[in-house]
């Protein structure tokens, strides 16, 4: 019976042991998953609306210990992998066994960026281990720390201004904590929303109580003494010194500077590697057919030099749904190696979209030009005198409403999108992602859009259209789950796994249930 091993224990993986289950149960694969945590596989994504008190662990837990030993996964959990033989084919464990693979799977995900601060001193050759006071915001412990700020109403900083940093923020603050942002850009989401858009979500972050450091480096944290009779001593986080000399005083630091696939052990039994573990459009690592890797730790770049697809690869994305597919497809094909589906795709760069109570923002492609930007001069009108073969000029339309906080950019190359940010209008900002997913034209009107968002206007209806992007599920398949029975939230992502990602969607599929139930007949 072949014997599959799975290195990390993360959403990714848990999802791919689910793939694996039936081989497993019939007898046809053996599976051992090693994992550095004691606690079963659970969705990461959800770690900050666990410390602000949103969800709970059983919530966002993905895998059922005793049902997976029963159905005969061997589970060692709370182990490290010390290295990977590959010419022998073992898993050598941190407490000295050695496990044997016919097929290995790397999906250890990625760990977070520690900055280079005084006070930090972060090591990456041994395992973290950051003072009283400071996280990452990346397991359950971490999570139990930030729910502990937020039920005291404490001073959080927050350090990063991108995408889960903000996120982080906007949490604490609504849940009661009193929040500063840090970052050495200009504006938050710097790497996805022009300066314009910028200015309207900074009021947005003022409006909710959160304050900003822009352009602020950081040099150093600052420690108090441990407080007599603390056995071991520890000194604690009291502030985040600035460049300059100024000081950001808090009582938790939350680091959120981005993260880095673990690719450590993968490298050192001399598997090729760039941001992530380099494998072919099967997953496959270059030179070993016998090793995988997906999710976080992977980078689909394969040995053709003219690969179109990898060239337009944005690599390693941190991102849970397409570690998903990729889970889905290699759990296929580890079963059925001789029916394999088609080659996945390199990964191309996401739409951004922040997932926050009532602060909407979408963001995806190019948005540095501006609308009144010269055109290129080899095609100064775009009309009948463009040199032959000379690419369209980029159109861009803005609208701008600050005082109410929204804003809308749009670029357009013969009408297509080619990039887009929305800020504060959630359904023009819906219809974007989709024609921009579509490479659909945008309507002559660009007007037209802004509509969407006024009073009254019932949301984009289109049965094809992606509600859930993490599990990618589409709006008919929920109305289908709806109409079978399916009452709730927390239902149609049990019949359809919608909503079980970064829960960015549960306010659209609750309109669905609604909408459902509100155009069905009355019962008599």
């Amino acid at each position: 019976m072949p014997h599959i091993v799975v290195i990390g224990f993360g959403p990714v993986a848990a999802r791919l042991v689910d793939g694996l289950l039936p081989a497993v149960q019939s007898g046809q694969l053996g599976v051992t998953v090693v994992g550095d945590e004691l606690h079963p596989a659970y969705n990461r994504v959800l770690v900050a609306d666990l410390g602000v008190g949103r969800t709970t662990v059983d919530a966002i837990t993905l895998a059922a210990t005793a049902e997976l030993e029963a159905a005969g996964v061997v589970l060692d959990l709370g182990r490290c992998v010390r290295r990977v033989d590959r010419a022998r084919q073992l898993v050598h464990l941190s407490d000295g066994r050695a496990v044997h693979y016919d097929k290995l799977v790397f999906a250890t995900g990625s760990r977070p960026v520690v900055p280079k601060l005084h006070g930090l001193n972060p090591d990456p050759n041994v395992p973290l281990r950051l003072p009283a006071g400071v996280t990452t915001l990346r397991d359950l412990k971490d999570a139990a720390t930030l729910h502990r700020a937020v039920l005291g109403g404490r001073r959080v900083v927050v350090l990063g201004g991108g995408i889960l940093g903000v996120e982080a923020a906007l949490a604490a603050a609504e849940e009661g904590a009193r929040v500063t942002v840090v970052h050495h850009g200009a504006h938050t989401l710097g790497r996805s929303i022009d300066a314009d858009a910028g200015q309207v979500l900074a009021g947005a972050l003022q409006a909710r109580g959160i304050a900003v450091a822009a352009h602020a480096r950081s040099t150093a944290v600052v420690l108090d003494a441990a407080p007599a009779g603390d056995v071991p001593p520890e000194a604690s986080f009291t502030a985040l010194k600035l460049d300059g000399g100024g000081t950001v005083p808090g009582d938790l630091l939350v680091l959120s500077c981005g993260v880095r696939p673990r690719t450590e052990v993968a490298a050192g039994s001399g598997l090729r590697t760039a941001r992530g573990i380099l494998v072919d459009h099967s997953l496959q690592a270059h030179h070993d057919p016998q090793v995988f890797a997906i999710g976080d730790c992977a980078e689909i770049r394969c040995l053709d030099a003219g690969c179109r697809e990898c060239a337009g690869s944005a690599g390693p994305q941190g991102l849970i749904g397409p570690g998903w597919r990729q889970a889905e497809w290699l759990a296929g094909f580890l079963v059925r190696p001789a029916e394999p589906a088609p080659p996945l795709a390199a990964e191309q760069a996401p739409v951004m979209l922040l997932k926050a109570r009532g602060v909407d923002v979408a963001a995806a492609g190019n948005v540095a030009a501006g609308p009144f930007d010269p055109l290129p001069l080899d095609n100064p009108a775009g009309g009948p005198g463009a040199v032959a073969g000379a690419p369209a000029p980029l159109r861009v339309s803005v609208w701008a409403d600050p005082e109410h906080g929204k804003y809308v950019k749009m670029a357009t190359r013969d009408g297509v999108l080619e990039g887009f940010v929305s800020v504060g209008m959630p359904r023009a900002a819906a219809e974007l992602v989709l024609l921009f997913e579509r490479g659909a034209e945008l309507p002559a009107d660009r007007s037209a859009l802004l509509g969407l968002d006024s009073a009254g206007l019932p949301a984009p209806n289109d049965p094809s259209r992606t509600v859930c992007r993490c599990a990618g599920v589409d709006q008919r398949t929920i109305a289908a789950a709806v109409a079978e029975g399916c009452g709730t939230v927390a239902e149609v992502s049990a019949r359809t796994r919608a909503g079980t990602g970064c829960g960015g969607c549960h306010g659209e599929v609750r309109a669905l249930i609604e909408q459902h139930f509100q155009g069905a007949p009355t019962p008599a």
